[in-house]
C-alpha cells in the first residue's frame, strides 16, 4: 500500500495489487446470489421481511371493506389479550410525525367512550376486538396487516404497510 502526499496535505490512496485482488474478491462474493436482470449485473436486492402470520390459515372473519387487516398469529395475540381482561379490546391505531422515516406508529388501548364521531371502527364481534383508527391516520393506514411475532428479539405486533414508500429497520416507522 502507498500513501503519498503533495504540498497542500492531500493524501492519495492507491491500493497495492493484492488488496485491489482482495476487494474485488469480497465484492464478488457478497453479490454472488444477486443477480439483477434487469441490467445483467450484479446487484444486491433487498431481503423482504418475512411475515409471522406466513402459511397460515386466516381463522376469523374480517369485516367488510376492513381497514387494517389482522393475521392469524395477532388475532391469537388479540384473543389471549381479550381472554386476559374479560371484555372486549378496543385498539386505537394511527400515525404520528417522528421516527427514522418520518411518521411512527401508534397502537394502544382505548374504550367505546373515546371513539369520536370521525373515527373509522373495524368491528371484529365473533373475537370481541375492535381496530379504530382516526381520520388523519386513514389516509396512511388503510389497507395495513396487523401481524404478531413472539421473537425473543424484536418481537411483538408487527405493521405491513402497503402505503409505505419506506420503513426503517425495527419496523416501527414509516415514510411515504
Amino acid at each position: 500500500m502507498m500513501i503519498s502526499s503533495s504540498m497542500t496535505s492531500a493524501f492519495t490512496f492507491q491500493p497495492t495489487k493484492s488488496i485491489r485482488k482482495a476487494i474485488t474478491i469480497t465484492t464478488t462474493s457478497l453479490n454472488a446470489d444477486a443477480t439483477d436482470t434487469s441490467t445483467g449485473t450484479d446487484t444486491p436486492q433487498p431481503t423482504p421481511t418475512p411475515r409471522p402470520s406466513a402459511g397460515m390459515e386466516i381463522d376469523h372473519v374480517e369485516p367488510e371493506d376492513a381497514i387494517i387487516h389482522i393475521a392469524p398469529k395477532a388475532m391469537i395475540r388479540l384473543r389471549e389479550l381479550q381472554k386476559a381482561s374479560g371484555s372486549e379490546i378496543v385498539l386505537r391505531m394511527g400515525v404520528r410525525n417522528g421516527g427514522c422515516s418520518g411518521l411512527s406508529y401508534v397502537m394502544d388501548f382505548s374504550t367505546r367512550e373515546d371513539v369520536g364521531d370521525d373515527d373509522q371502527v373495524d368491528e371484529y364481534g365473533d373475537e370481541g376486538v375492535v381496530c379504530v383508527v382516526d381520520a388523519k391516520s386513514m389516509l396512511y393506514l388503510y389497507g395495513l396487516e396487523l401481524d404478531y411475532s413472539d421473537d425473543l428479539i424484536g418481537g411483538g405486533f408487527k405493521f405491513f404497510n402497503p402505503n409505505a414508500e419506506e420503513s426503517c429497520g425495527c419496523g416501527s416507522s414509516f415514510g411515504v
